[in-house]
């Protein structure tokens, strides 16, 4: 799915729907982003040699999940309660894809817990597990 067919699932707008395209596939997410270089999270991170924020890789792959709940999240944001295992083993930089992979590991009422993996090139950068919650949108 593109990023407007994303918009029907998830309420994030630009500057912060951080997720290109999307593919649901047994279970899995499988998502990417193109870093152009222009993105406001690189701007003074790091000046002269940018890297993508650990915390905008880790919203990255939570968007990404979040898509696997297509049909479930209409009247609701989805808020990250937790963060946990988080390695970052590989710097994303302006140009490079950023492709996710991500799966729902169990739900338990509006809460749920997955995790995810980045890559650059094939290359791990960032590996996760984490859990949202779906609260009513006001």
């Amino acid at each position: 799915m593109n990023r407007e067919e994303i918009k029907k699932i998830l309420p994030h707008r630009e500057p912060m729907l951080l997720v290109d395209e999307v593919v649901l596939e047994d279970g899995k997410s499988h998502g990417k982003y193109q870093v152009r270089g222009d993105e406001f999270f690189l701007q003074g991170h790091f000046p002269g040699d940018p890297v993508v924020p650990g915390v905008i890789q880790c919203e990255m792959l939570a968007q990404s999940a979040c898509v696997l709940l297509i049909g479930q999240t209409e009247g609701t944001t989805p808020l990250f309660t937790g963060l946990q295992n988080v390695k970052f083993r590989g710097q994303v930089k302006p140009g490079d894809l950023f492709e996710t992979q991500c799966e729902l590991v169990r739900s338990r009422g509006q809460f749920y817990f997955a995790k995810g993996s980045g890559f650059v090139n094939g290359k791990l950068c960032v590996s996760a597990e984490f859990s949202f919650a779906l609260v009513k949108a006001e």
